[in-house]
Order: C-alpha cells, then sequence, then structure tokens
C-alpha cells in the first residue's frame, strides 16, 4: 500500500543532504532570501505573514547545524510499494506515483546542483512531444526551487512554486517600486497595493509563459544535439556555464516564448516575461530589451518582431560556434565561453 508519509520523508530527506552540500554555495543575499521563503513553507505560514525574526534566526541555526551531520550522508533510494528506485529515476518513480495523483521531479540545476521534489499533481498534458507535468501543493522540496524545470522530455511546472516566487518578487520591488517591465505587468493585471487578490491570476496565466520557455529549451536542445548538454556539464566556470545557459535560453525564448506570446495578443504576459529578462540572458541580448522598450512607447510590436526573427539565426549559430569550439579544443572553448565580450546587439566570439 502506497505510503505518501514515508515517501513524503525519503524525498525530503535527499532535498536536505543536497542542500547541506550545496546551499550555502549561493550569494549570501539569494541565500538568505531563500531559506526564509523555505522557513514559510517550512512552517506552512501565508505569503504576507510576518516572521518572527528571532525565531526565524535560531531556525536558521539549527538548519545549518542540522545540514553539518548529514552533508556527506548518500542520497536515499525512494522505496514505493516494495519497490527502490534510483532517487533521480523520475520517470520510473512517476510511473508508480501517478494514480496516486502525485508527482515526483529531480534532476541537476546550475553547477550540479541536485534537485528534488514531492508534490500534488493537478494536470498532465503532452505538448511537442513533450510531457508536462503540473503540481501544485508541495510534500517535500529544495531550499532553492525553481518554478519550472526541464528534464529530457519531461517539463515540471511548480505552481506553488510559481506563486511564492511572483511574491517574492514583487516584494523586493515594493521597497523601490521603480520603472520597470514588473510594475507594467503589475498596472495590466490592476494591481494597486497588495498581490494576494491578483497572485492566483497572475501565476495561472503566467504559468504558460514559462511553460513555452522550457518548451523552447527543449527544441533548442534538439537543434544543438546530446553535445550540448556534455558541454555544458563538462564547464569548471560557472560564468562560463552562466553564458551557455544564457545562449541557450535566448535561442529558446526566439524560437518559443516570444513568438507565442507576441501572437497571443497578451500584453501582460510580455511585461512578465520582461520583468524577468535579466542578468546575463539581457546583457548578451541588449537589442531585446531596445524592442521591448520602443513597444511599450509606442505599441507597434514590428521591432520586436524583427529583432526575434534575427534572434533564431544568430543564437543558432553562436550556440553551434560554441559547440565546434568545444569539440576541437574543450579547455579552450571553456575559456572563450567565459570570456564572452559584448557589442552592440550581442556577443563577439
Amino acid at each position: 500500500m502506497f505510503n505518501l508519509l514515508q515517501t513524503i520523508d525519503m524525498v525530503q530527506t535527499n532535498c536536505n543532504i543536497a542542500d547541506a552540500r550545496h546551499a550555502q554555495e549561493m550569494g549570501m543575499c539569494n541565500y538568505l532570501l531563500g531559506m526564509r521563503d523555505f522557513y514559510r513553507w517550512e512552517q506552512g505560514l501565508a505569503l504576507d505573514q510576518q516572521i518572527n525574526k528571532s525565531e526565524l534566526g535560531a531556525w536558521l541555526t539549527q538548519r545549518e547545524a542540522s545540514w553539518d551531520e548529514i552533508v556527506d550522508s548518500d542520497y536515499r533510494a525512494i522505496e514505493i510499494n516494495g519497490n527502490n528506485y534510483d532517487p533521480f529515476d523520475y520517470i520510473a518513480i512517476n510511473r508508480s506515483l501517478t494514480e496516486h495523483g502525485i508527482v515526483y521531479g529531480s534532476g541537476y540545476g546550475y553547477w550540479g546542483r541536485p534537485q528534488f521534489f514531492l508534490a500534488k499533481l493537478t494536470r498532465a498534458e503532452i505538448r511537442s512531444n513533450l510531457s508536462i507535468l503540473v503540481s501544485g501543493q508541495e510534500y517535500a522540496r529544495n531550499m532553492a526551487a525553481p518554478p519550472a524545470a526541464q528534464n529530457r522530455n519531461t517539463i515540471f511546472l511548480r505552481m506553488d512554486i510559481l506563486q511564492r516566487w511572483l511574491f517574492g518578487k514583487v516584494e523586493i520591488w515594493g521597497i523601490k517600486k521603480s520603472d520597470s517591465a514588473l510594475k507594467a505587468m503589475l498596472e495590466c493585471y490592476g494591481v494597486t497595493q497588495g498581490l494576494e487578490s491578483k497572485l492566483e491570476i497572475i501565476a495561472a496565466q503566467q504559468s504558460e509563459t514559462l511553460i513555452l520557455h522550457e518548451v523552447g529549451e527543449a527544441l533548442a536542445e534538439q537543434m544543438l544535439g546530446e553535445t550540448w548538454r556534455e558541454m555544458v556539464s563538462s564547464f569548471q566556470l560557472r560564468r562560463s556555464e552562466l553564458i551557455a545557459r544564457a545562449v541557450r535560453d535566448n535561442l529558446a525564448d526566439c524560437i518559443s516564448t516570444l513568438p507565442e506570446l507576441i501572437s497571443s495578443g497578451k500584453p501582460c504576459s510580455l511585461h512578465f516575461y520582461f520583468s524577468n529578462f535579466e542578468g546575463l540572458r539581457r546583457s548578451l541580448f541588449p537589442s531585446l530589451m531596445e524592442a521591448y522598450a520602443l513597444w511599450v512607447k509606442n505599441g507597434d510590436v514590428s521591432g520586436l518582431q524583427k529583432v526575434i526573427e534575427e534572434g533564431k539565426d544568430f543564437w543558432l549559430r553562436v550556440a553551434r560556434q560554441l559547440l565546434v569550439e568545444w569539440v576541437n579544443n574543450p579547455v579552450h572553448a571553456e575559456e572563450v565561453v567565459g570570456s564572452f565580450g559584448l557589442s552592440g546587439s550581442g556577443v563577439m566570439l
């Protein structure tokens, strides 16, 4: 007989071991924000509920001490109905869990950090030969949890994490309330004060944007082949991995996310996309942000369409050039990626 509590314990144990090994590799700001969100989740607190700072501090101290005790532990096999599964074999595990309305996810994030989660399955669909598993309530999770991820032919969309991520993003923005794509998105939804009343609506609508990006990632990797994954996983320099991922993300958005958002005629979704177009993706692709600003100013989407269409060929060419460099000389290729320069509308190789 399936035992949910036992399965939760096994998965959370592996989440804790992964966090013990990798959570403190994050930058201090992201680490503290992530731990605060994890505390809210673990304690069952509402997103807008005030946190007692002394209680949070005591919990943080205890959690870090518990990590010291398990950091060298092996990941546990996941036992379901008497069968033991490798914790990274999410496909086999989900075959046993789907009938119970549960979804399990596992894989590797940035810099080889293991990710595990267990949640309530709310929807499953097939798109572009990809299995899309949408979940709600989270039963077990890592401290830092992505709202969406793609592993081979499966896309995981985690609605509980998406709502928490949105709330945190708006909470940080609310300190200065600067003009930005995020402000434009909130205005598009008619949010004037607290986000709570519209949070579920925004998350539900923008979940499609996340799915489109993950579909784009899968399509991009099909274009680039298995060698792409081998290249990225071989990188030792963090900047090299980040840039390679940014190149793939820009390609994914030019072939999937942005064309679909424009054709849908939903301005709120475009504002949402550009509120998250940041970091290396943005610095490597400044012409896209310029086209967005022009669209905001005059409402003419043709400039965006032109840049996106050009971006399809540009980012595919860049990615393939990286692969050629890596196949010919892996060490030199990593140095090339890590020292990317910027010029005008994109990258100089």
